[in-house]
This record gives structure tokens, C-alpha cells and sequence, in this order.
């Protein structure tokens, strides 16, 4: 299928559910073209973690933020990372599973990065001790692939028909030389684990444990290579400036703090019925506090409105009942700095 001028931006950002998944991807440059070969099983289901992420309601429609439909239509057609930054609690995460919903693409894989992440965790992990003490026992297990384990980017790497989404969550929070080591992989589109490199001769293919629950995958000759480069979704809160050659390779889309029509969208999307609740009047003093404090999360808000519920079924939702006094504590800053 060609794609046109406008054919080419496949996501809508609608907050939609595909019935199935997307046909095709325009084609990507010459240069972010892979050789990986065979298919890969990718579960359909994802255990409602988008239900969670992003709501569940199909009668709430959403208006994204701006330039997230062309930033995100960009990096799918140039299969480049997306850095996505803005305050925490922005919405920056939810963004791959908006994704991967509406393009039918799967379970995201998350990698959640922290200050002791480094690249080999998000590759595979090999536990040799595990498989010693098993070939120690009276009915050993010799299979090395039972001992092997994709990590989220290392199972994104598949030689998947249609691409993975892949979240690495914060990634300012990693090692430093974290982003560099990056380079390769994102640019090569595969990698290899030297385990089964090295037995590549006497066993060319070893079926291993990935990332999806229950999950296994065929690799050969110790390669993992990609046919189709997964849709990287990158945050960053701004903690850490990044490399410039790592920025080069990737495209940017600041997420600004949600105004009130996004933040009634987002209850929207996870409250069929808030009757009893004057949820106008909790987004307008959210966004009060939020100035007076420096910052607070959309999910801040939504606690706010489960537990006004509650309270409204209790008969206890008043001026002078006990919501001031539990906004209060709900509402508190995201920072030290802040209030």
C-alpha cells in the first residue's frame, strides 16, 4: 500500500480500542530497514493493563496534546525513539499504551528504569547459576533456553509482523553512560547473547523464556534481529540532560500539564458515572492547588474523584465533611521544593 500526504499518519490519538490490528506501517527509510526473518507470537491480550493505564470507558473521547499526532506519526514512519518529557504525572507513560491500542500492536513492554538499570537488564538475563545447580540434580535440566530471559528491549527485538511498543519509563533516572549504550541497539536493531553464540554449531536454534507471560521465542545462531523496529516511547522528567548524539536519534514531544478539558476527558475515561460528584468543581480546585503548589499529577485528581464517590454513596459528601480535609492530603506536592 502507498501512502500519501495524508495516508501516513496512522495514529489518530482518539483513545480508541482497535478491533484489530493495524494493516501496515508506511515504509521506512532505506536506512531503519531490518533483516530479521521469521515471526514472532505476539499476545493480543494485555492482562487489562491499557484498562488501567488509560480507562476504559468507549464513550469518552479524547483530544490529545499538541503535536502528539504528528510527533508520534513522525517516529513511526522514521522507526525512531520518541522522547517524551514534561513534569511528572503528565500523562507521559500513558502515551505508549494509547499507542498500542489504538494501532492493535499488542502488550506494551515496560521497561522501568532505575539508578542501577543498565542495558544488559533490558536485553536478557542468563542464570547460570540456576541452570548449574539443576544439571546437579537426578533429573537435571540441561536446555539452556530455559535459563535465558528476554528483557522488555530484548523481546521488543523479535522478529515481530507488526512492531512491539516499548516504554522505557525514565530513563533520566538510569546510569548515565545508560543512553549511549542505547546507541547501537536502537541504530543496528538487534543484538546478540553470547550464551548461544557460543554453541551455535552443535544447536544453530534455542527456543527462550521473553518477556510476555508464558512467552517464548526461537533465536538463532545466538542473533536477536529485528524485522520491524518496535515504537520505543522514552520519558524523561527532566532530571538529567542526555548525550546529543543520543538525542539526534531520537524525536521530541513535550507533554505540557493537562488543562481542565483534559483533565475531565481523563475522568472521563475511567468513571462511567459520576453522579453525585461535582466533578467540574474538583477539577477547578485542583488546578488551584496545582498552581499554589507547583505541580501535582493528573492520577492526584483521580484518586480525588474515587474517593468523592465513596463519599457521595455515604451520604458524606458536603462542604463540611471530611473531603477538604482528605483533598488536602491527597493533594500534596510532587517535590520537596514545592508548597
Amino acid at each position: 500500500m502507498d501512502f500519501d500526504g495524508t495516508d501516513w499518519q496512522v495514529y489518530r490519538g482518539t483513545g480508541g480500542v482497535a478491533a484489530e490490528p493495524v494493516a501496515g506501517l508506511p515504509e521506512p527509510p532505506p536506512w531503519r530497514r531490518f533483516p530479521g526473518v521469521g515471526t514472532t507470537f505476539r499476545p493480543a491480550d494485555d492482562g487489562g493493563e491499557g484498562d488501567r493505564r488509560v480507562g476504559r470507558s468507549p464513550d469518552a473521547p479524547r483530544v490529545p496534546a499538541p503535536g502528539e499526532v504528528t510527533m508520534v506519526n513522525a517516529a513511526l514512519l522514521l522507526r525512531r525513539p520518541l522522547l517524551v518529557t514534561g513534569d511528572p504525572g503528565t500523562g507521559k507513560s500513558t502515551l505508549a499504551y494509547l499507542i498500542a491500542r489504538e494501532l492493535g500492536l499488542g502488550p506494551v513492554l515496560r521497561w522501568a528504569v532505575t539508578s542501577r538499570t543498565r542495558l544488559g537488564h533490558g536485553l536478557y538475563f542468563y542464570d547460570a547459576i540456576g541452570r548449574v545447580r539443576a544439571a546437579g540434580g537426578t533429573t537435571g535440566d540441561d536446555d539452556i533456553g530455559n535459563y535465558i530471559h528476554l528483557g522488555p528491549l530484548g523481546t521488543a527485538l523479535l522478529p515481530y509482523e507488526l512492531p512491539r511498543v516499548l516504554l522505557i519509563d525514565e530513563l533520566d533516572k538510569g546510569d548515565i553512560d545508560l543512553p549511549n549504550d542505547l546507541l547501537n541497539v536502537f541504530e543496528e536493531g538487534e543484538y546478540t547473547i553470547p550464551e548461544l553464540v557460543r554453541i551455535a554449531g552443535s544447536r544453530p536454534e534455542v527456543r527462550v523464556l521473553t518477556e510476555d507471560t508464558g512467552g517464548t521465542a526461537p533465536i538463532r545462531d545466538g542473533v536477536v534481529r529485528c524485522a520491524e523496529f518496535p515504537v520505543v516511547v522514552i520519558t524523561s522528567n527532566g532530571e538529567r540532560e542526555f548525550p546529543p548524539a543520543f538525542l539526534r536519534r531520537c524525536l521530541r514531544l513535550h507533554i505540557e500539564p493537562p488543562d481542565a478539558e483534559r483533565l475531565g476527558q481523563m475522568v472521563a475515561a475511567h468513571f462511567d458515572d459520576t453522579t453525585g460528584v461535582d466533578v467540574a468543581a474538583l477539577i477547578e480546585e485542583f488546578l488551584r492547588r496545582r498552581d499554589e503548589v507547583g505541580g501535582l499529577a493528573a492520577d492526584q485528581l483521580l484518586n480525588s474523584v474515587h474517593l468523592a464517590l465513596r463519599l457521595a454513596t455515604s451520604g458524606d459528601y458536603r462542604p463540611d465533611g471530611a473531603l477538604p480535609e482528605l483533598l488536602e492530603a491527597i493533594w500534596h506536592p510532587l517535590s520537596a521544593e514545592s508548597g
